[in-house]
């Protein structure tokens, strides 16, 4: 076992969800409550590799605090009956790593809810310990905070946690916190993310196999 905890994001690193689920309901939401704006799959994916979803709706579509929430609500009655599908060999991963000994962890934009269910729907291990977008804004996401609680929970050293994530939130959080991280390049094939992410990485691996046999 190379890391006692390994730390997942959700969506495009566990589940492939961006492309059949949160960028059509984006693109819903903007067909009927702003009329006009467009926003293409892979603008998505950039805007969300950085600076992120909130900056990205503020300053690209001009969405207000109360828009939102009206979004947030939007998102969450759309994905009640979406179930993204997991990864091939991710499942492999995580039971290995807990047959081990070892710990899985989730630090996501994604709910606690919708984590726990799409785990339970692709027969993933449950997980350790979630940290979702209820955490405080002050403390989510690229903030290491959750790193940090994991850490004090379960006694772990930095040297033994591998952050695995796909965008540059999770590259931030792990740098700032010390944490080994590595790219999820997997779930899609934008230029611009995979230099930064092969660039800036400890480690790029741009299957689910690579990571299995980094692991193993």
């Amino acid at each position: 076992m190379k890391y006692r905890c390994l730390v997942f994001d959700h969506d495009d690193t566990v589940v492939a969800s961006t492309a059949s689920i949160h960028w059509p309901c984006f693109v819903k939401y903007l067909h009927e409550y702003f009329p006009g704006k467009e926003c293409t799959l892979n603008e998505y994916f950039l805007k969300n590799f950085h600076p992120g979803f909130i900056d990205m709706c503020k300053e690209d579509f001009g969405l207000t605090d109360e828009d939102l929430k009206i979004e947030e609500q939007y998102w969450k009655n759309y994905v009640l009956d979406h179930i993204p599908a997991a990864y091939d060999g991710i499942r492999e991963i995580m039971e290995k790593q807990k047959e081990e000994g070892g710990l899985t962890a989730v630090i996501s934009h994604s709910f606690d809810f919708n984590i726990r269910r799409d785990y339970r729907e692709n027969r993933l291990p449950e997980p350790d310990a979630v940290y979702g977008w209820e955490v405080p804004k002050e403390k989510r996401k690229p903030k290491p905070h959750a790193l940090y609680d994991l850490m004090e929970k379960f006694s772990l050293k930095p040297s033994e946690i591998l952050v695995i994530d796909d965008l540059k939130p999770g590259f931030d959080m792990a740098k700032t916190a010390g944490v080994d991280f590595a790219a999820a390049g997997w779930a899609y094939d934008v230029p611009e993310i995979e230099a930064f992410m092969r660039r800036n990485s400890p480690h790029y691996f741009s299957t689910v196999r690579e990571l299995a046999e980094f692991l193993s």
